[in-house]
């Protein structure tokens, strides 16, 4: 953390030099009230008389006082909150730089949920830590020492009074702390799983709703809120518990202070204005006391949040960045050497022994039953997952030796599963190329054939996209995102499993667009109908995580069994993409 206290040691020098000087005004005032009393209104010095201008005089003195005081408090508060906002805000810029850097396996292990929560609440209480450290643990230092350093100047039997009950509060502080430090931990673990339920449950509220799920979910959603609340209740508990035997000790302290002042004042070795003293000195020292309660209170959860986001910032990324910018290399040719693929913690391979070559220009199609390892194929070339052997090179380079950014730059990806944003539909399509101009937005969605749809549309390219594209149909989202994946100056271009949402007419008239506006772009297109593999310069058909056959269709409808029993299965399909042929 000190990385990130440094830049602002100065800001952090000057709030404890004014939180001092508030604190050492704080301290004067029980003095200057007892002078007020004993020598302003008895008199002590002046034969029992009330002094008035004694009283006028140092009552200035007391308002000037609080008037230092209470700037020297603002100032301080000003430079606190500039630092730990400051520093909160380094935190989160790093921590999501941090994120944007790891590989899917590591957002899966952490989950997502447990990242929001990281990003937001960790932060908050880790600022939280921060201010009340630099502000709470200067003045209850001071305010403590310096109670007890006027208390024995006032009378040295107050002061041991004080220092007696000192073994008692730490006891207790300490007994509170051991008993709750536990469970602030716990506390955010639970609030990830919370975080969770609900990120799963909004995504998948359509599904939930379509399944009657929504009790299942109430119930799931109300054991982990449950849980939560009787982790939270614990704590507030334990510090509930905390306050009244400080305030029975405070108290106790209070009356012992009058009982032994009063046989004093008749005895005459003291006055009523020393006792207000020392009864108000032992009421800041013991204040202090439960503000430092407090701050411990603070510190631990601001502890156990910071300890999980330097997990973030000390996890190092899975894939370390290539040296190779690409620039000299511009031909979209791919090949697989001898590839297998698993993923983390499993032992069950997705990809065994992958051989295969893809020449520039090519398009070349994927076809295989579920769960074959036609994506995960895919995913290898954006260097999405690293292989757990072999190579995958583009353009003659393994992937690997690139920089990600300059390897992902040279590649369009369309996904299964269309991500929009809340933006227009131009912005949305621009989105993979930020510098394409209105005409090239408007000829890419020609070409993903949106342009009809879009046009329609009461704001044409400027309508607002919902959250997540609710306002759209599939088939719709399906071609925005087709068209944001073309747009974008890429030698290769992925569909993986992108147009299944759209009829046989519309997806052969995109790929027929396609082929003639960007003829130099090699193409990778992953399918579960024939229909709309059938013009691709070769089919690959994967099984069980292997390829075990490669050719045009013709070919493999004369060698490959598993081809032709998928041919047989879509027959109905095949005879109307013929027709449209």
């Amino acid at each position: 953390m000190w990385k990130y206290i440094k830049p602002y040691l100065l800001f952090a020098i000057l709030a404890v030099c004014f939180m001092i000087t508030e604190v050492s005004m704080d301290l004067l005032q029980p003095s200057l009230m007892s002078q007020i009393i004993d020598e302003g209104v008895m008199g002590s010095h002046n034969q029992g008389n009330p002094d008035l201008d004694l009283v006028v005089k140092l009552g200035l003195i007391m308002i000037s006082i609080i008037v230092i005081g209470a700037i020297g408090g603002f100032l301080n508060n000003i430079f606190v909150q500039n630092i730990s906002q400051r520093i909160g805000n380094k935190m989160r810029q790093d921590s999501f730089k941090r994120i944007m850097s790891f590989s899917f396996p590591q957002i899966d292990q952490f989950g997502t949920g447990s990242l929001v929560t990281r990003m937001t609440n960790d932060i908050t209480q880790v600022q939280a830590y921060i201010s009340m450290f630099i502000r709470t643990m200067v003045r209850t230092g001071m305010m403590m020492f310096g109670s007890i350093f006027f208390m024995f100047r006032l009378d040295p039997k107050f002061g041991w009074i004080v220092l007696c009950a000192f073994p008692f509060v730490i006891g207790c502080i300490a007994l509170c702390l051991w008993k709750a430090n536990p469970l602030f931990d716990k506390l955010q673990r639970q609030l990830d799983d919370i975080n969770n339920i609900m990120q799963e449950d909004i995504a998948g509220i359509r599904m939930i709703k379509a399944c009657v799920r929504e009790v299942y979910e109430k119930i799931r959603f109300g054991k982990a809120n449950d849980a939560l609340i009787k982790t939270q209740l614990k704590t507030l508990m334990i510090f509930a518990f905390m306050n009244p035997i400080m305030n029975m000790l405070m108290y106790s302290v209070i009356g012992l202070l009058i009982h032994f002042g009063s046989k004093d004042i008749a005895a005459g070795v003291s006055s009523p204005g020393t006792i207000m003293a020392a009864i108000t000195y032992t009421t800041q020292l013991l204040n202090a006391i439960l503000s430092l309660v407090m701050l411990f209170q603070i510190v631990s959860k601001g502890l156990a949040s910071w300890h999980r986001l330097r997990v973030i910032l000390e996890t190092e990324p899975e894939l370390v960045d290539g040296a190779f910018n690409g620039q000299t290399l511009t031909n979209g040719a791919i090949t697989f050497e001898d590839v297998a693929f698993s993923f983390p913690d499993s032992q069950q391979p997705v990809l065994k022994q992958i051989n295969l070559t893809i020449n520039p220009g090519e398009t070349i199609g994927l076809m295989g039953a579920t769960g074959c390892g036609k994506s995960s194929l895919v995913n290898l070339i954006s260097r999405f997952y690293d292989v757990t052997s072999g190579r995958v090179l583009v353009d003659g380079v393994d992937v690997r030796e690139y920089q990600q950014q300059a390897l992902r730059q040279k590649i369009a990806v369309v996904l299964q599963k269309t991500d929009l944003f809340n933006v227009t539909i131009a912005d949305n399509i621009r989105w993979g190329n930020p510098q394409a101009s209105d005409e090239e937005v408007v000829d890419t969605a020609k070409i993903a054939q949106a342009h009809a749809f879009i046009s329609e549309t009461e704001n044409g390219y400027q309508n607002m996209v919902t959250e997540r594209g609710s306002n759209l149909s599939g088939g719709q989202k399906q071609r925005l995102s087709i068209a944001r994946a073309v747009i974008k100056p890429a030698d290769i271009i992925i569909f993986d499993d992108a147009t299944s949402a759209l009829d046989l007419s519309t997806e052969s008239n995109l790929y027929q667009a396609l082929n003639q506006q960007r003829p130099e772009s090699t193409k990778i297109i992953v399918a579960q109908r024939i229909a709309t593999l059938r013009q691709a310069n070769k089919i690959v058909v994967m099984d069980q995580g292997q390829i075990v056959a490669i050719g045009a269709h013709d070919e493999l409808m004369s060698s490959c069994d598993i081809y032709q029993d998928i041919y047989q299965s879509q027959l109905g399909e095949e005879d109307e993409a013929n027709e449209q042929h």
